[in-house]
C-alpha cells in the first residue's frame, strides 16, 4: 500500500519542518549533488513534485526561467512559498500527485525522496506521467534514501532499477552510496544512447 496521507499530515503537525532538510548537511550534500549532475546549465520549464519546505526547490531556481513545484501538504507549501517569495519565476502550489498533474509540458523533471511513499501500481502511474510530461530531449532526475524506513514501499536503489527498464528514458548518470541514489534519465523515443554534457557542446 501507498504511504496513507495522515503520516503526512501528523509530520507537519508535529514540526514545521519535519524531516529538519534546512539543517543537515546530509541534506544540502545530497541536494548540491542533485543540481550539480544536471546535464544543462540552465531548462526553460522545471516541475518538482513534492517539494516539502523548499529546500531544493532554493537550488533549482537558479537554473531555470520557470519552475513550479508542489506539495499535497498546506503547511509544507506555506514554507516553500515563504523561501521562495523573492523568485518571481518560481510557482508553489498545494498539488497532490499522481491524481492531479499539471498539463504543460517540461524540459526537467524532479523526484526527490517521492516515488517510494507509493505502491508499485500508483509509482508506475506517476512515473508514466512524468515521462509524458517531458518534452524530447528533457530530463529526470530522481534521488531517493537507501535505507529501510516502514512507510517506504522501496528503496532508492530499487526505483533506479525500475528506472532502467522504461523504454522511453536513456540513462545518462546513476549515483550509489550508502544513504541514496541518484538518477538522471534523457526522454528520447529514438534509438542510440543519451546525449552527455560533452556532446552536446559538440566536444564528444
Amino acid at each position: 500500500m501507498s504511504t496513507p496521507e495522515s503520516y503526512f499530515d501528523r509530520k507537519y503537525a508535529d514540526a514545521a519542518d519535519p524531516w529538519h532538510l534546512a539543517e543537515r548537511w546530509y541534506d544540502r550534500r545530497k541536494y548540491n549533488m542533485t543540481v550539480a549532475v544536471l546535464p544543462r546549465f540552465r531548462y526553460l520549464r522545471v516541475f518538482e513534485p513534492g517539494c516539502s519546505v523548499g529546500v531544493l526547490t532554493e537550488l533549482l531556481a537558479a537554473r531555470c526561467d520557470r519552475l513550479l513545484s508542489t506539495d499535497r501538504v498546506a503547511s509544507a507549501v506555506d514554507a516553500a512559498r515563504r523561501r521562495t517569495a523573492n523568485l518571481k519565476h518560481v510557482t508553489v502550489r498545494r498539488m497532490t500527485v499522481p491524481e492531479e498533474w499539471p498539463e504543460e509540458p517540461f524540459d526537467l523533471v524532479v523526484l526527490s525522496e517521492l516515488l517510494y511513499y507509493f505502491n508499485p501500481s500508483t509509482r508506475t502511474r506517476l512515473l508514466k506521467q512524468s515521462v509524458e510530461s517531458l518534452e524530447e530531449g528533457g530530463h529526470l532526475v530522481t534521488v531517493h534514501w537507501n535505507h529501510p524506513v516502514a512507510e517506504h514501499t522501496c528503496t532508492g536503489r530499487d526505483i533506479a532499477d525500475h528506472l532502467g527498464t522504461v523504454a522511453a528514458l536513456k540513462g545518462l548518470a546513476r549515483y550509489d552510496d550508502p544513504d541514496f541514489t541518484l538518477t538522471v534519465h534523457e526522454h528520447s523515443q529514438g534509438a542510440g544512447t543519451a546525449r552527455s554534457p560533452a556532446g552536446a557542446e559538440g566536444l564528444a
